[in-house]
């Protein structure tokens, strides 16, 4: 027997180190996240702050930034920290995502010197948090139609506006909310406490269960001019964020559908049916076979991608085709590992059901999956189909 990597020799794609962490973050994962996520998941509650200074710890947080107490990795070892993280489960990727990809880079590519020092630093070490605040009850897909607005006021900034689907929200220390102003597109630093800014926790949810969702609310949130993130200017500004976000998924949608085959090939092997193990079936070998294969290529996309970010070459539509690609692929193994699973995949024993129902919520955020499908298209024909 061979692992699903083993069939690609994946490992010979990374150096040593890069292998030397994502095997660090997998054993960390192994003693502090597996053994409580799926009660976590079931409970609809996450130890943020917690995991937050244990991540900081291991140096996940912002790993891929350069200076002000971030480790400055490539993207590959980045990559493989996703990976792991979202084989424990997506909620915990996703809080890092949004910490180091979205929180933290806004304010390292586009923030002062002040507030890189500020911040930096303290959310590096997981001693504070991030969110980010772009999407709208409105307005996901379609960021160019925000209403939050901006409004100067003597030498102060006013915000006007709900932000909603805010991972990381209710225990962010700050939020980095993108508003309309006279001069486009602006992003603004909003620290937790701001008079007029109340955050309320998303319930009810099915997906992405152990990790905190929220709605930002902002009346008249009265900021200093300090608070403006100067580099940033139009919608390049969020959007360049989010495509750093987006490269985290490709791989760690892989990490997800790894734990899912990975479970069914040992329950396959386990279980037996008409007196013969699972595995002996020829539709069951059919089935673990098809999604080794998409999961390799998944995961030769995912270190060729982030190569090409390595060498600074990687472009957007690139990018959309790797989160496209790995997503919808990752869902598929999820779902058809429930199948190998019978009545026991939708139990929470086994982490089958719970990747599948939070690689629902991926497919869906940091872009949908139609508008990959769309990036993808006007790459290829020059036209533009979502205007």
């Amino acid at each position: 027997m061979i692992t699903p990597t083993a069939l690609f020799a994946f490992d010979t794609l990374l150096t040593e180190e890069e292998r030397e962490i994502r095997n660090t973050v997998r054993r960390v994962c192994d003693r502090e996240i597996r053994p409580h996520v799926a009660e976590w998941f079931e409970t609809g509650e996450l130890p943020a702050r917690e995991l937050a200074r244990t991540l900081g710890s291991l140096g996940v947080l912002g790993m891929h930034l350069e200076g002000y107490g971030c480790a400055g990795m490539g993207a590959v070892s980045y990559g493989l920290a996703c990976l792991e993280l979202e084989a424990a489960d997506s909620g915990l990727r996703s809080l890092v995502s949004v910490q180091g990809s979205l929180a933290m880079y806004a304010i390292w590519k586009y923030g002062s010197e002040e507030q890189k020092q500020e911040w930096l630093p303290a959310m590096a070490a997981g001693e504070r948090i991030g969110c980010f605040g772009l999407t709208e009850p409105d307005f996901g897909s379609d960021p160019a139609g925000m209403r939050t607005t901006a409004k100067r006021e003597g030498g102060d900034w006013v915000l006007n506006g709900t932000k909603m689907w805010i991972t990381n929200g209710s225990v962010a220390d700050v939020a980095v909310v993108w508003a309309r102003t006279d001069e486009g597109v602006r992003g603004f630093l909003v620290p937790a406490g701001t008079p007029g800014l109340t955050v309320n926790d998303v319930k009810h949810k099915i997906s992405l269960r152990a990790s905190v969702t929220s709605e930002l609310v902002l009346d008249g949130v009265r900021l200093p001019d300090a608070a403006l993130l100067p580099g940033a200017r139009g919608l390049s500004g969020p959007l360049g964020c989010l495509n750093e976000a987006r490269f985290g998924i490709v791989f760690g949608a892989m990490g997800a559908a790894l734990d899912c085959l990975e479970t069914a090939i040992a329950y396959a092997g386990d279980r037996e049916v008409f007196a013969k193990p699972l595995a002996s079936y020829q539709l069951t070998q059919e089935k673990l076979a098809d999604m080794a294969l998409e999961l390799g290529k998944g995961l030769l996309l995912a270190v060729h991608l982030g190569r090409l970010k390595e060498a600074g070459t990687i472009t957007p539509e690139q990018v959309s085709a790797g989160k496209l690609n790995n997503v919808r692929e990752a869902l598929e193994i999820a779902r058809k590992c429930r199948t190998l699973l019978g009545a026991s995949g939708i139990t929470l024993e086994y982490p089958v059901i719970r990747h599948a129902v939070n690689l629902e919520s991926v497919l869906t955020y940091e872009g949908t999956s139609e508008i990959h499908s769309l990036v993808l298209g006007k790459a290829l024909t020059g036209i533009a189909a979502f205007h």
